[in-house]
């Protein structure tokens, strides 16, 4: 963690409040570096096409500079790297999207993000099935090394990174859900958990133990929020399309008819993603959702042998 004062300026310039990824990538587009954006006069910011008064003051604001070095001192105390667009190590998948993070706060293998991945995404109110399936997929494709990446969410997240950091050990599947003991195998895939916080915070926070599994076993937990930002419920969707955008596939498992889930569905056709959807039963209302999107013709999966990796 050596080289975050070299990384200041991505700290700083993911502090500016309202200032989306889009607005962003437009700044580095035309000044390259971030600390050449920071060191823009009032003058020179008010010339930029729809960069306006507020968001001038934002960009020059004397309290977001002075924060900075508290988040680099808080981040080398906790192992907390920041990863920009313009870093090797950041997600080469997720530059195709519309509107990719500049930058990614990460905890965790760093080395793993540009590994072959699919995302395993469903509700939060699971059911047996849900689990066992979210399990079932997880393990599997980790098996055969591809990392698996969800949202550290209640239900359907939770199994799927359980069921990949289970893969990573040496004991047996049947073992899943007590968190055995993890060993880092090299040779299974990882898991990478997409949250809508700061990584100074664990949301929710029932799985403060299970992301030191997912670290454990060489996985990562990643943001695009600064430190200190709250789970706050519309930082979400924006989360969803990192999930959806940092894998080559998502695998459906369980959605109501009005999920968060088919946010990530909706994400993941803009992005060019397969989308695959486990069938439910027909009387459960964590089915309506994902039966819909097999009649809208996603594709059906009932193994993992048929997810293309």
């Amino acid at each position: 963690m050596n080289n975050l004062e070299s990384k200041k300026y991505w700290i700083w310039l993911s502090l500016i409040k309202n200032l989306g990824s889009r607005r962003k990538q437009k700044l580095l587009e035309i000044y390259k570096t971030p600390e050449r954006i920071y060191k823009l006069t009032q003058e020179e910011l008010l010339c930029i096409s729809g960069i306006g008064k507020v968001l001038v003051e934002n960009i020059l604001d004397e309290n977001i500079r002075r924060n900075v070095d508290k988040h680099i001192k808080y981040m080398q105390k906790n192992n907390i790297d920041i990863i920009s667009i313009q870093d090797k190590e950041y997600p080469q998948i997720l530059k195709e999207i519309y509107d990719p993070p500049i930058s990614l706060y990460i905890k965790g293998n760093k080395n793993i993000l540009n590994n072959n991945a699919i995302a395993v995404v469903g509700c939060r109110e699971v059911s047996d099935y849900g689990r066992k399936a979210a399990k079932y997929f997880s393990y599997n494709l980790a098996r055969h090394n591809t990392n698996i990446i969800s949202g550290l969410a209640k239900g359907v997240d939770s199994y799927a990174h359980v069921g990949c950091v289970c893969a990573n050990t040496v004991d047996n599947y049947p073992q899943i859900g007590s968190y055995p003991h993890v060993e880092n195998n090299d040779n299974c895939g990882k898991t990478v958990a997409v949250v809508g916080n700061g990584l100074d915070i664990i949301y929710p926070v029932e799985n403060r133990y299970l992301l030191e599994k997912i670290l454990e076993s060489g996985g990562a937990v990643v943001s695009e929020y600064p430190l200190g930002t709250k789970p706050e419920k519309m930082n979400f969707p924006a989360r969803n399309r990192i999930i959806s955008g940092m894998s080559k596939g998502i695998i459906v498992i369980e959605a109501k008819e009005k999920s968060g889930t088919l946010i990530t569905v909706d994400f993941a056709l803009e992005q060019g993603r397969d989308v695959y959807v486990v069938p439910g039963n027909i009387n459960s209302i964590n089915s309506v959702g994902t039966n819909r999107l097999i009649k809208q013709g996603a594709k059906l999966v009932t193994s993992y042998e048929e997810i293309e990796t």
